[in-house]
């Protein structure tokens, strides 16, 4: 079975910079869609970026100009970069990416931003 494997979080001062990646425990080809969640403890978990196979990129109100959402060449492994870290940022952040209609899960990874 299948499974993203996310990687980056940890701990950083407010203002800093952390890059999350994630990959699938083995190829198996061209994700559709490639998107980071992140969610709080009592809270829904919401979408804070996505990146289609073609490049197209969509971002929540929150994060935009401070978070990219990119891709490697092989369409695969997605990843995050996020500057400008504030303490509202801190969360479990998931990867989700589909094949298909057929959607992964990462296990999370957790970033504490510290003021």
């Amino acid at each position: 079975q299948v499974q993203l494997v996310e990687s980056g979080g940890g701990l950083v001062q407010a203002g800093g910079s952390l890059r999350l990646t994630c990959a699938p425990s083995r190829n198996i080809g061209v994700f559709k869609v490639m998107a980071w969640h992140r969610q709080v403890p009592g809270a829904q978990r919401e979408l804070v970026a996505r990146i289609s196979a073609g490049g197209e990129t969509q971002y929540a109100d929150s994060v935009k100009d401070r978070f990219t959402i990119s891709k490697n060449r092989l369409g695969n492994t997605v990843y995050l970069q996020m500057n400008s870290l504030k303490p509202d940022d801190t969360a479990v952040y998931y990867c989700n990416s589909f094949l298909g209609n057929v959607g992964y899960w990462g296990q999370g990874t957790q970033v504490t931003v510290s003021a």
